[in-house]
């Protein structure tokens, strides 16, 4: 039962960010809720053991990007768009338009890039990892991460030019 209790913990304490880390992955609010919720059954089943060894975060996060991964090498024919009843909720205060302008310019930039730049994007410069964790996450050399960095970053300034937008704006306005 200390188990059960630790892994809610750890899941309530990450949640917001682990979903909005699946949905920079995915690009689809439901694609990312499945992708989370795969990693998280997958953690789950060995919580025991990675909690003992004390690293769950890195754990998770090699889960999320290799399970990213392989459910496009599984499903790369179908491609597909979901629209919604609804609009999303707004946020007190924030300018919506402009949030979502920024939101739109980095899910564009990000869908111009093959799955493995996408991952290194999303691991160095949304979870600002090293080059070093991001290969480990990823299960690759620093050489890999270096490259793939290299060009996904050269890809989005040719492909992307838009982009400029978001250099200038603050970090916490892209979420």
């Amino acid at each position: 039962m200390a188990d059960d209790d630790g892994f809610r913990e750890f899941v309530h304490a990450r949640l917001s960010r682990l979903s909005r880390i699946a949905y920079l992955l995915t690009g689809d609010h439901h694609a990312a809720e499945d992708l989370l919720q795969n990693a998280l059954v997958k953690l789950a089943a060995r919580w025991s053991k990675v909690s003992a060894g004390g690293a769950p975060d890195a754990y998770l996060r090699k889960i999320l990007y290799h399970e990213h991964v392989s459910a496009w090498r599984r499903n790369r024919h179908l491609r597909a768009e979901w629209s919604t009843a609804e609009p999303p909720e707004g946020g007190g205060g924030r300018d919506l338009a402009a949030d979502t302008v920024r939101r739109l310019l980095l899910e564009q930039a990000l869908g111009k890039l093959t799955r493995k730049q996408r991952a290194v994007i999303v691991l160095r410069f949304f979870e600002d990892l090293s080059e070093a964790d991001a290969a480990a996450a990823l299960g690759v050399t620093v050489g890999t991460v270096k490259s793939q960095t290299s060009y996904a970053l050269q890809r989005l300034r040719d492909l992307a030019p838009e982009l400029h937008v978001l250099v200038r704006e603050p970090k916490e306005a892209w979420a």
